[in-house]
């Protein structure tokens, strides 16, 4: 009788990208008793592989919060091909999610750990109540109705004072669940709020239900809320409520009380996570 230990099954790494309307999830993160991305997608991973594998997302996207491009890594045993995996993940997922693409990646591959970039769009409605422009309900869940008229140029002022690398504690959630929450690579301290923002930028769209405008930030990471905040603050310059000359010394406050408010949930959407050539497929 042979007693030698027998060799691990090889398993196959596997990258996913899934867009999702987060409104009636929980965020991505599973939670026992409560609707999340994640668990939807270990779920459905169970159900069409027989292997239940915990995916790892590239971030934490909060409840309400959508995703263009998430990315999701997870090893399984079952030799499948990536598109027949894609198409069989697709027929069981709620409708709400859907994977947009599926490749077989090396084994060192990490949705989180590997990522080298992020990008967030938020997205406001400008409502003008004066001519009975309100927002449609069709897009109810995915702007934020601002029913005051925005200083465009003020935006653009404020939205430029988060170039570079500073400390954002006055921009992240407060609480002790701080330094879990953060995203992004792992490229400071774990408790670290110093980030890098490559861009920020407004950009103006008119459509029937009024002016759309979309702030899309690039950085090497984002702490809990921090896109939210960043939003919520800026809308308050545009509404001449704070000025964008003040931003630094927001900055320099490192305090949540020195910056402005929260913008809802349901106007933010993850854009897409960069790998750097980390996730070539195999």
């Amino acid at each position: 009788m042979n007693d030698l230990p027998q060799p691990a099954a090889p398993t196959h790494t596997f990258k996913l990208t899934l867009s999702y309307d987060g409104t009636d999830f929980c965020g991505w993160q599973i939670q026992p008793g409560s609707p999340t991305i994640q668990g939807e997608l270990q779920a459905a991973l169970g159900r069409v592989t027989g292997e239940s594998p915990l995916p790892q997302g590239s971030g934490r996207t909060d409840a309400g919060v959508h995703a263009l491009a998430q990315v999701a890594s997870f090893d399984l045993l079952a030799s499948i091909p990536a598109p027949n995996l894609m198409r069989a993940l697709n027929r069981t997922l709620p409708d709400s999610i859907r994977i947009i693409e599926s490749r077989t990646v090396r084994s060192t591959f990490h949705a989180r750990h590997s990522a080298v970039a992020k990008t967030y769009e938020y997205r406001v409605l400008v409502e003008h109540p004066e001519t009975t422009v309100i927002c449609p309900p069709f897009l109810a869940r995915y702007v934020y109705a601002f029913p005051w008229p925005l200083d465009c140029s003020a935006l653009d002022l404020a939205a430029v004072s988060f170039l570079g690398t500073h400390d954002f504690l006055s921009f992240a959630a407060t609480g002790p669940d701080l330094a879990a929450r953060e995203s992004g690579p792992d490229l400071q301290r774990p408790r670290s709020t110093i980030r890098t923002i490559y861009s920020s930028t407004w950009r103006r769209r008119a459509t029937e239900s009024g002016d759309l405008l979309i702030y899309q930030v690039r950085g090497n990471g984002f702490l809990h809320h921090m896109v939210r905040n960043l939003v919520g603050t800026m809308l308050d310059v545009g509404r001449g409520y704070l000025n964008a000359a003040d931003i630094p010394s927001m900055l320099a406050a490192r305090s949540r009380s020195a910056a402005g408010p929260t913008a809802p949930a349901r106007g933010l959407f993850l854009h897409s996570v960069e790998y750097d050539g980390a996730d070539a497929e195999i």
